[in-house]
């Protein structure tokens, strides 16, 4: 999704259908993964339409809204195990993401990925990863392919807080300083480790202090508000292509729901959910519309063409075919009959 620099209220609009698209389809993938008759959902036997729990994103639609925004279809881009988000802001087709939960022939990934390895090459978007900070070293290998062939294109790698503890966040910011690589790391700091809260698991003061302490310059920005992140992302991004080498942006957001689609998430402090509801970033940019003046009409209308688009996508998914069973035998890896005896 490439933005032009129009006024602020044309671009908060833009920056508000990325961020409703990606919420109305979350908020359907919760339900069809979770069983049960429903308006989303109607299975005879309850069972869920999509197998397996999701990873969602709820909560941190600006950090993918605002930060790609400012990408090109050449840009490549990594995501994490809460990839619909990302993959929806870089501009891959919705019901073909649905299809690909659904498991059927015509997703992105054949219905063989589903959501931990949605990919969509043809974007750009090299795909969501099942491994907590398996993204990085991907992000960086492909920024480094990029800067030895001369292109112009630059790498975005998405990763949560909880990544910075494991050992590739160390080795690939490493390797991005050293050879000043074309590459924006975005930390999505939701505050959560799966179940276990990020900050007593932290040492130090966290993304930024590590990336500044290895020559990578980094930025905070309230992850919250997608008009600041696509403000300071587009700093960054025009940093980056000019080659200044890598640079971080560290967005502090939250993620509104459990660690995955079926989790209540009973663990986390009734009060910090109830703040953290307060600041959803559709509704701070709700507000900020209304601020700069906006009609409420408008983004009203925005809702409601994700709502109707995302109800087109399932009926799609619904009516897609299965993967046909021969198909099973493509898209894997060999090492050669025989070699090996």
């Amino acid at each position: 999704m490439h933005l032009p620099a129009p006024d602020a209220l044309d671009t908060l609009r833009q920056l508000y259908r990325c961020m409703s698209r990606i919420r109305a389809f979350e908020d359907a993938a919760e339900i069809v993964s979770q069983g049960g008759v429903s308006a989303y959902n109607k299975t005879a036997d309850g069972s869920a339409k999509v197998r397996g729990p999701l990873h969602l994103s709820t909560g941190q639609e600006a950090v993918a809204a605002g930060v790609c925004a400012h990408l090109q279809p050449s840009d490549l881009l990594t995501s994490t195990h809460r990839g619909h988000g990302h993959t929806l802001a870089k501009g891959a087709d919705l019901a073909g993401m649905m299809c690909e939960l659904y498991g059927k022939a015509s997703g992105f990934n054949g219905g063989k990925g589903g959501s931990m390895h949605i990919a969509d090459f043809s974007v750009g978007m090299l795909g969501a990863n099942g491994v907590v900070a398996a993204g990085l070293p991907i992000a960086v290998g492909a920024a480094h392919a990029q800067k030895l062939r001369g292109q112009s294109a630059i790498t975005v790698c998405f990763f949560g807080d909880g990544a910075i503890n494991r050992g590739p966040f160390l080795e690939s910011l490493n390797w991005a300083r050293i050879h000043q690589l074309p590459v924006l790391f975005v930390c999505e700091d939701n505050r959560w480790s799966a179940t276990t809260a990020s900050a007593p698991m932290t040492a130090g003061e966290g993304a930024s202090a590590r990336s500044t302490s290895l020559g990578i310059a980094a930025s905070r920005v309230n992850g919250n508000e997608a008009w600041s992140v696509h403000a300071l992302a587009g700093e960054l991004i025009e940093q980056v292509r000019a080659g200044s080498g890598p640079r971080l942006l560290h967005a502090i957001t939250y993620r509104l729901k459990g660690h995955v689609s079926v989790d209540p998430a009973a663990y986390r402090d009734p009060v910090e959910l109830r703040q953290a509801q307060l600041l959803d970033p559709l509704l701070r940019a709700r507000e900020h519309y209304a601020q700069l003046g906006g009609a409420p009409a408008d983004l009203q209308a925005i809702d409601q063409a994700a709502a109707a688009e995302v109800q087109r996508a399932m009926a799609t998914a619904d009516a897609a075919p299965w993967p046909l069973a021969e198909a099973a035998y493509t898209d894997i890896q060999t090492t050669g009959e025989g070699q090996w005896f």
